[in-house]
């Protein structure tokens, strides 16, 4: 019975023994170098077990492998034996639990950790964090973009993690982190050392369309392009170039954004403090083209003093064209000051009150009267456009075109292009307009042929014509039409046949229009008054007299 004791007892110890000393699969267990040979190494890892591990796994990325007979490491136990009777070990392995381990203390903790990128990936690089491979994505490398990342391959250096996940071996990393902290910090002892107005040298980084970075140190500051000179400056190229040490002025300090920002301009004097002097209203100066837009052309006076030529003060005649066909860039003009605006910094500038105005010229070498001849160049629903000198235009209204024509049907005797003979009517300097006619250089027939002659008067007229509707006469070569109502006080004796053509008619003027050119006359007109005037000289009708009696003694009275 003690035997049997005694036994179990043992076999209790054996057992124990065995599972304290034999290690478990899958655990990281320590091990001894007992042999090195044929580029792996032979670790005791006890217990009578022995395994081989390549020495490249005891090598970081870009080194050479560190191991030594007789050192003492840790490897991961894959199996306890393979088919040689050897145990499956791997130093990897136990590195990437140990670094897992250690990793996952530093991200709940926010701590830096080191690495040193090994691989180019798509997207990024692979960074070795002491035996675990994290991602490092391209746009976390630098604050800026990295064109080549050659130089810091296999450099050790720290890292912040950005995200992890064990269970799928993922980690990701950022080096910008850690550069932008560093940075904030470097930013901001620098900033407090600097204060707005201060007079600084700087470095030139940097240079954009809109401006330059400026190193003052280890902060950037900008050096925005309207504030690099007075004058403008279309690109900060033309005055500035990278690497180039330049004195600038503190002109603003964002505490928040630690943002800086830069001036030139401000360490020289400022024009405009002299500009009313300088070029007072009315006053004539020589400038340059700097700027051509829709508007108008900027013109610079000098360095960082422009004023603008509005479109509608760049030519007499050209109203409705764009200001690039006028002037061009770098052009020099005279132009003449109109206003100034210092709190706004605006000069008005004028380029056609430099030139005299070309209807005032035109107005004292052609007086009214004056025939000109020029080309036709418009014609439109009312009259004609004259091509004059100095690009300015005449106008024949359609009722100046001809005597004879009504001007409608005037009109469409000319053609564009056609070269025809005016004279000069009216010029409305300020108006900017200049009449003409064309039949003003003929004579009017019509008013010559009714000089004189006035609505009641008595006229002797030729009959020219007999129609059905009425006799043709004509009266100093105007001709003029007597409807047959017209022919006679009475109703019987108005019939256009009881005339011939070549008679004497005696018509009394009832109508001289001179719009028209007409003159109206009336046989019928002529008798009323005749009887009118003679009930007025011999009798009335309360005298009992006929009418025959009265116009009887009216003709006894003529002879």
């Amino acid at each position: 019975m003690c035997a049997k004791a005694t036994m179990e007892e043992f076999e209790a110890l054996l057992n124990e023994a065995l599972e304290i000393d034999t290690p478990q699969e899958g655990a990281v267990v320590k091990g001894k170098v007992i042999a090195i040979e044929a580029g792996q190494a032979i670790i005791d890892v006890g217990y009578k077990m022995e395994g081989r591990v390549d020495l490249k796994e005891f090598s970081n990325p870009g080194e050479a492998p560190s191991i030594a007979i007789g050192d003492e490491v840790e490897v991961y136990l894959d199996r306890v034996e393979n088919a040689r009777g050897e145990a499956v070990i791997s130093r990897e392995k136990a590195r990437r639990e140990e670094a897992w381990d250690r990793l996952e203390k530093a991200y709940a903790a926010e701590e830096r950790v080191d690495g040193a990128i090994f691989g180019r990936v798509k997207g990024g690089f692979t960074v070795d964090l002491g035996g675990a491979v994290a991602f490092l994505p391209g746009s976390q490398v630098d604050v800026r973009p990295v064109r080549d990342a050659g130089p810091l391959m296999g450099l050790k250096q720290p890292f912040q993690i950005l995200k992890m996940d064990r269970r799928r071996g993922n980690i990701v990393v950022s080096r910008r982190a850690i550069l932008e902290e560093s940075r904030a910090e470097q930013r901001a002892e620098v900033i407090s050392k600097l204060a707005e107005g201060q007079i600084v040298d700087g470095v030139v980084k940097n240079i954009t369309e809109y401006g330059a970075f400026v190193d003052l140190g280890g902060v950037d500051g900008l050096l925005h392009v309207t504030d690099m000179a007075w004058r403008r400056v279309n690109h900060p190229s033309e005055i500035l170039s990278i690497g180039e040490t330049v004195k600038v002025q503190v002109v603003k300090i964002n505490k928040d954004t630690h943002r800086i920002s830069l001036g030139m301009k401000q360490l020289q004097n400022d024009p405009w403090d002299s500009v009313e002097t300088k070029f007072p209203i009315g006053s004539v100066h020589k400038g340059r083209v700097t700027n051509i837009t829709d508007y108008g052309a900027f013109v610079e006076l000098e360095a960082g003093v422009e004023g603008l030529v509005h479109v509608s003060e760049m030519s007499w005649t050209k109203k409705n064209v764009h200001p690039g066909k006028i002037v061009s860039t770098s052009q020099e003009v005279d132009v003449m000051v109109l206003e100034i605006d210092t709190a706004k910094r605006r000069v008005s500038l004028g380029l056609k009150q430099c030139m005299r105005n070309p209807w005032e010229v035109f107005a004292e070498t052609h007086p009214v009267g004056t025939v000109i001849e020029g080309e036709v160049k418009n014609i439109t629903e009312f009259g004609l456009f004259i091509g004059l000198d100095n690009d300015i235009d005449g106008m024949v209204h359609l009722s100046d075109l001809s005597w004879e024509q009504r001007g409608e049907d005037a009109i469409q005797n000319y053609r564009k292009g056609d070269m025809v003979k005016a004279a000069v009517t009216e010029v409305d300097v300020e108006k900017e307009r200049i009449s003409l006619s064309i039949k003003a250089l003929d004579a009017d027939t019509f008013s010559d042929a009714v000089d004189g002659v006035k609505r009641g008067s008595v006229i002797t007229v030729t009959v020219t014509a007999i129609e059905d509707g009425g006799i043709e006469v004509e009266y100093n070569g105007m001709k003029s039409f007597i409807r047959r109502s017209d022919l006679a006080r009475d109703r019987a004796d108005q019939r256009p046949e009881r005339f011939q053509v070549g008679d004497h008619v005696d018509v009394r003027v009832v109508n001289v229009d001179s719009k028209t050119r007409k003159l109206g006359v009336s046989i019928k007109a002529r008798e009323i008054a005749e009887e009118k005037e003679a009930v007025e000289q011999y009798g009335s009708s309360d005298s009992g007299a006929s009418l025959g009696d009265i116009l009887g003694a009216a003709l006894k009275g003529d002879k």
